[in-house]
């Protein structure tokens, strides 16, 4: 079992990430101004969530440490799997970041539950389509490496039978 400060973290990271995806994909099915206007809000605030959870989630590990294996692969699937890692921490920091710059460089402010965050970035049409590009594709490239990752709990679970997907799920009450 992983510490479970680390494993609500892990699932209110998911959430939000699901969250962020969905509205703004349903963004994209919707006609109506106010409608595609509040979706796109809620697609920064669970953004933003993300962000924040990125900071206390490395917090967390660097308090915590390294944490134990069950797992004893060989050493290119554990370095795979630490790129993997790190490669999932970036994208959680970098995507919301590059969706911040994005909203000011489109002149538009950022809020959070009504607060208004500093711009990154001032207006500028280029700067916009540029980061509205790497947005998208770091988008896509988290896309592809949550569906390794999870193919690899999968691995774990139901071919090397290690109990690795049993530390991150919830402990159940007995």
């Amino acid at each position: 079992m992983r510490p479970r400060k680390l494993v609500v973290m892990h699932w209110l990271t998911v959430l939000c990430v699901c969250m962020a995806a969905t509205l703004i994909l349903v963004r994209e099915l919707v006609d109506g101004r106010a409608l595609r206007q509040w979706l796109l809000e809620g697609h920064r605030h669970f953004g933003l969530f993300v962000l924040i959870l990125f900071f206390l989630r490395v917090a967390l590990r660097f308090r915590l440490g390294k944490l134990p294996s069950v797992s004893h692969n060989a050493w290119p699937i554990r370095v795979a799997a630490a790129l993997t890692h790190i490669a999932l921490y970036a994208l959680m920091l970098a995507l919301p970041m590059l969706g911040w710059a994005l909203s000011n460089a489109q002149h538009k402010p950022v809020h959070f539950f009504g607060l208004t965050l500093p711009m990154l970035v001032g207006g500028d049409a280029d700067l916009a389509d540029q980061l509205q590009t790497l947005h998208v594709d770091a988008a896509w490239l988290l896309l592809a490496l949550v569906v390794l990752h999870i193919a690899a709990a999968l691995w774990h679970h139901f071919m090397l039978r290690d109990g690795t997907l049993r530390l991150m799920l919830p402990k159940r009450r007995r």
